[in-house]
């Protein structure tokens, strides 16, 4: 505070010494006195001292109440859990942009506030299957996976059934058996030696044919057209997944791969394998000892498989605000958090209030410091791009599309500042709640750290807990947002996160539940460090190269 009063003092007093002088000197030599000592911002000269000052007076206009206001409309019951591509994703996007234009930023996606990118997603088209004329409902006797399976329509006279579905030297199902071009049934496990052990392992530990993955690439190998799986939940899985079973989940065009060299799987109820096997009693298949007598062999039942797809195109759309710098606005800083959910699954709304809500309304707080600062004289010197991104849910999908169609050339992109829920406590810090997880700071840049360090000794003074920026967390928080869409492009990132909790991805996931004040200060964090980003002399150096 002293600093800042005297040093422009001093200068003044320099100068009305030289008055004396004459004015040629005078101008020349004030000007080379004064140049140095000042940070320029939109044509207004302001004291590097004074700037913890200027920053502090926008800082702190990030308030819990206007965070809550804001939270309230993201996460509350109008929006519909935000899900991508549905019209509660669109209201969100209205929503944002409406704050966007209030505080009189720039539409940020060339002349307009979204970027639109189309995501696909398959859906059951038709599906059946026939046994001597007996048809079999999907979701009731059986079912398959929409993402795995292809088109398909295939008759045959018989079926093969091959136990287990294991093929070794000690232990063959296929003995003797052509799969080629067959519809091949098979059971779940492998077998027993006995109580205590595995047949193939003679231990307790189950060999690899104890999943699916092994059988079925054997069964691919072999040339099956089709395989049947017997599955306990076959009966039950649409009281499980709902239409979520009829509908695959959503895909860019380019991420789309269809594997033509596997067969289509379909998992059959044990009541729909009795009738095939002609035993009396269909639990008995899941019985390991009545499986282990059950011997391979052809079964001589005309079957009729029809499976199509079909192909819903959805639309959605990341929201950038564009606030324009100064001396060095060519070089962008962004700002971002995800916008979308989960959305409404079986009549309940996912609300997202910290995930990420918490994030959305941080973007739009920091947003309005930095626009204030602007009104009132104090651009940043580079340029800020606030970006909301739809997609995350499904495989951060949003932000995959904007680093593979950049706006804002990626080599003038500066850093990511990325925010996924703020607005919470996990059960590490129940007894001491003033922290904020930050990862990804150190890994393209040695001097980030350092600036987000700096920012939050001066302002925000939070305990910054690194335990998620270890490259051997085994949740891998680092590759599950936003921001590694920026690091795989060698843009310089920090990941802001509050930690998992009861709460996250369930419907009660709510705007009671968030601490405002926190969420307040952990945003006016991620703005001092993006403000100091956006001011310094030199650019974020990108000198480490660990994605």
């Amino acid at each position: 505070m002293q600093l800042s009063m005297q040093f422009p003092a001093f200068i003044f007093i320099l100068s009305f010494q030289l008055l004396n002088m004459r004015s040629t000197s005078l101008i020349t030599i004030s000007l080379l006195l004064c140049i140095p000592a000042w940070a320029q911002y939109d044509g207004r000269m302001a004291a590097p001292a004074e700037q913890p000052a200027v920053a502090a007076r926008y800082g702190e206009s990030i308030t819990a109440d206007n965070i809550k206001d804001q939270l309230h409309i993201v996460a509350g019951s109008g929006m519909e859990g935000r899900e991508t591509a549905t019209e509660g994703q669109r209201k969100a996007a209205s929503y944002i942009i409406s704050q966007f234009k209030k505080l009189g930023l720039q539409p940020g996606a060339k002349g307009k506030w979204e970027q639109y990118f189309y995501l696909y997603q398959d859906t059951l088209a038709g599906g059946s299957i026939r046994i001597n004329n007996h048809s079999y409902v999907f979701g009731k006797d059986y079912y398959s996976s929409i993402k795995e399976c292809k088109d398909q329509q295939l008759q045959a006279s018989r079926i093969l059934f091959a136990g287990y579905g294991i093929s070794t030297p000690e232990y063959d199902n296929y003995k003797n058996l052509d799969a080629e071009g067959k519809v091949v049934l098979i059971l779940p496990g492998e077998p027993r030696k006995n109580d205590t052990a595995y047949l193939l392992t003679g231990a307790r530990r189950a060999s690899t044919w104890g999943g699916l993955g092994k059988k079925i690439t054997e069964a691919a190998n072999r040339k099956a057209s089709a395989v049947l799986v017997v599955n306990e939940g076959a009966t039950r899985i649409e009281q499980v997944s709902g239409n979520r079973l009829r509908r695959t989940s959503i895909y860019t065009s380019n991420s789309k791969q269809e594997d033509n060299s596997k067969p289509n799987v379909y998992f059959i109820s044990p009541e729909m394998a009795a009738t095939l096997l002609a035993v009396t009693s269909p639990e008995s298949l899941l019985n390991q000892e009545t499986a282990d007598k059950l011997k391979p062999g052809m079964i001589n039942r005309a079957v009729d498989i029809q499976f199509r797809k079909g192909v819903r195109e959805l639309k959605s759309s990341n929201v950038l605000a564009y606030l324009e710098g100064t001396d060095k606005k060519e070089e962008v800083v962004f700002v971002t958090a995800h916008y979308d959910h989960l959305g409404t699954q079986d009549g309940q709304i996912y609300y997202g209030a910290d995930d990420d809500g918490s994030g959305t309304v941080a973007v739009l707080g920091i947003a309005a410091a930095f626009a204030r600062a602007k009104k009132e004289g104090h651009a940043p010197r580079r340029s800020i791009v606030f970006m909301t991104v739809s997609g995350e849910e499904k495989g951060l999908l949003g932000s995959k599309y904007y680093t593979e169609n950049p706006i804002y050339p990626l080599d003038k992109t500066v850093v990511d500042l990325n925010i996924d829920m703020i607005g919470r406590i996990d059960p590490m810090h129940e007894k001491d709640t003033n922290y904020v997880y930050v990862i990804g700071d150190d890994k393209l840049s040695s001097a980030l750290r350092d600036i987000n360090e700096k920012a939050n000794a001066t302002f925000t003074r939070l305990h910054l807990d690194y335990k998620y920026n270890d490259p051997e967390d085994p949740n891998r928080f680092y590759y599950r947002s936003d921001h590694y869409m920026f690091a795989r492009n060698n843009i310089p990132v920090i990941f802001y996160f509050n930690g998992t909790h009861e709460d996250y991805h369930r419907i009660t996931d709510t705007v009671e539940k968030i601490d405002y004040p926190l969420l307040a200060r952990r945003a006016q964090l991620v703005f001092y460090t993006a403000w100091e980003i956006a001011n310094r002399d030199e650019r974020l150096k990108v000198d480490r190269h660990e994605k």
